[in-house]
């Protein structure tokens, strides 16, 4: 199954989004699309997609850094988290309950940080 990613284009979705966690979990990853590392973290999360112990009906946003910059900033004042790339954020009742940068980014341990609550 492909990782169904859903574009993080627009400073609302922020808004969205943490009203989504209320409901579920949400995913967001950070991704600079002309950097190595980023695409390597970005094709292991592709990788362990299938595998992941994430609810089902668990979203995955992608923001693309080069072109959403901005974004990336209301993303660390939202939650908290400094700014990384590339990194992976997961959501849940507003607050970030895992986060990860670089190749340290697993999905299962995403999986591990919900079945903590």
């Amino acid at each position: 199954m492909a990782t169904p990613w859903i574009p993080l284009t627009q400073p609302e979705q922020l808004r969205d989004i943490v009203q989504e966690s209320h409901e579920h979990p949400v995913l967001i990853f950070k991704h600079s699309t002309t950097c190595s590392i980023s695409a390597a973290a970005k094709a292991k999360v592709e990788r362990q997609w299938p595998d992941a112990s994430l609810p089902a009906d668990t979203p995955i946003y992608y923001l693309d850094l080069l072109r959403y910059r901005p974004i990336s900033g209301q993303i660390a004042d939202e939650f908290g988290v400094q700014h990384q790339s590339p990194q992976l954020l997961l959501i849940q009742d507003g607050q970030v309950r895992y986060h990860a940068s670089h190749m340290g980014i697993r999905l299962s341990e995403a999986g591990e940080a919900l079945a903590a609550k």
